[in-house]
């Protein structure tokens, strides 16, 4: 049997055919286009991730002769998508979640005393990276696209909502309680819609999607609009949760870093919700069929990888991302560069969406090196500032304290290694590290039958690599945490 894994990410679509012992037998990817009409909006062509989702799933199945037992979804969160309800067009461009157009009116909501109330509810806060304010930027700026929604023609969902309409050729309009629980909507106590919260945001109930557990009978395909496949849809969850789930992070105090885009630090809280008081936040991973929870705690860093593609796209810097690495071991050090990437304002723990980016420390002898070199220590201390903000601290593994690294960036050697000295544990990293896709393949899997037991799945995890902690360099990182206070204060 082998599963069909769709990954539709924020710059691409990545679809895995994956078999039973958790091995990737073929693979497709296809990118969609970036859209920036004014600076600090981020949006995105709602059919581009459809027609993405086609071309990377018909390639990854020319890689194989089976048929699918299943399709499990895996998607960029807290972007807001509408759909038309019967022709399942989209009447306009989705609002992104980097997209930063909210700001003013989040700022608006917390000097009305919305915040307490709110974090109470969702385990969030408001923020513009949430779904509930671009939809009420939405009611506010586009009156005729909202008739749509409060007539009922016109559907809300997240991207994974959106792709499970095209799936089902609009049978189904149904979201998960990974991705519910980041749009401010979504009670973590109550696990269901807070008409509360609908209304204070002006999203009409009726028009969110149904939310069905992560795995079990969610949907299926319908051949006419999907490549021919009539096979259930079988497991969904956010990309981060995916990853955790990938990760075959079960246990309480298990936790992992995906080093994509911006960089997500999840540690597993069992069926406890945990409040944090250092700017992380509650969030749902995952809701077994029965009606089981299980909790995380994660914090979002919004600007990682991104750094590093603007040095190549931007700057000019580097010619690949991965040449990063080589440019940057050329160097000892950073030479007293700091880069503090918050392109996009801020995340974890300090959540600060009207700071800027900043480089400070550069000589005469500064080079492109130290350059590349500062942007990958940022990288590392970032994640640094949100573990380090983590109640308890990293998870114990037995023989210590353990990170799981996945995402395009985890492959970077010199990164891993500059993280585990930085947080003075082990950094390992799977021998596959697009354990988002994974996530999403062993969610269908366990929905479908392909696998028993979460048991079965951890026995399918293999380490490529493992980053022994070496000599911590505390100086780097205090210049680091004076950086990113200029990068507030001074924005």
């Amino acid at each position: 049997m082998i599963v069909l894994a769709i990954d539709a990410g924020t710059t691409g679509v990545t679809a895995l055919v994956v078999t039973e012992n958790g091995q990737i037998i073929s693979k497709g990817y296809e990118e969609f286009a970036q859209h920036f009409p004014e600076p600090g909006r981020v949006e995105h062509n709602p059919e581009d991730i459809w027609q993405a989702t086609l071309s990377a799933c018909a390639t990854a199945l020319r890689g194989t002769t089976q048929t699918p037992s299943c399709v499990g979804l895996t998607n960029q969160r807290e972007t807001a998508v509408l759909w038309d309800r019967r022709t399942l067009a989209a009447p306009r461009r989705a609002i992104v979640w980097q997209d930063r157009r909210t700001a003013a009116l989040c700022g608006r909501l917390r000097e009305a005393a919305h915040e307490p109330r709110v974090s109470e509810l969702t385990g969030l806060r408001l923020d513009p990276y949430f779904t509930a304010t671009k939809l009420t930027w939405l009611a506010e700026n586009d009156p005729r696209v909202w008739e749509g929604v409060e007539s009922g023609h016109v559907a809300i969902g997240t991207v994974d909502s959106y792709l499970i309409a095209r799936l089902t050729a609009g049978a189904r309009h149904v979201t998960d309680p990974s991705n519910a629980s980041r749009t401010l909507l979504y009670g973590l106590a109550s696990g269901t819609w807070e008409p509360e919260l609908c209304e204070l945001f002006g999203v009409p109930e009726e028009a969110l999607p149904e939310i069905v557990p992560n795995y079990g009978p969610i949907g299926r395909t319908e051949p006419s609009a999907f490549l021919g496949l009539d096979v259930p849809i079988s497991g969904v969850a956010g990309d981060q949760q995916a990853a955790l789930f990938g990760q075959t992070c079960f246990d309480v105090g298990d936790v992992k870093c995906t080093y994509g885009t911006g960089s997500f630090v999840l540690t597993n809280l069992g069926g406890e919700i945990v409040r944090s008081e250092s700017g992380l936040l509650t969030t749902v991973a995952w809701q077994t069929p029965s009606g089981e929870r299980t909790f995380a705690l994660e914090g979002s860093i919004f600007v990682t990888g991104a750094a590093v593609q603007w040095l190549r796209d931007g700057l000019g810097v580097i010619g690949t991302a991965p040449e990063s690495e080589a440019v940057a071991r050329t160097v000892p050090d950073s030479g007293g560069v700091v880069f503090v990437p918050a392109l996009t304002g801020l995340g974890a723990p300090h959540w600060d969406p009207q700071a800027r980016g900043l480089i400070t420390g550069i000589t005469r002898g500064t080079t492109r090196a130290h350059l590349v070199r500062a942007t990958l220590e940022a990288i590392a201390f970032e994640v640094r500032d949100v573990v380090e903000s983590m109640t308890g601290g990293l998870g114990s593994n037995g023989d210590g304290p353990v990170l799981k690294a996945d995402g395009g960036a985890s492959a970077n050697d010199l990164l891993m290694q500059v993280q585990a000295d930085q947080l003075g544990a082990a950094v390992e990293r799977p021998a596959i590290q697009e354990t988002t896709a994974l996530g999403a393949a062993f969610l269908a899997g366990l929905g479908a039958g392909v696998w028993g037991s979460r048991t079965e799945l951890r026995e399918t995890w293999h380490l490529d690599r493992r980053f022994e902690p070496g000599e911590r360099d505390d100086a780097a990182y205090e210049r680091w945490r004076a950086a990113v206070r200029l990068a507030t204060h001074g924005a």
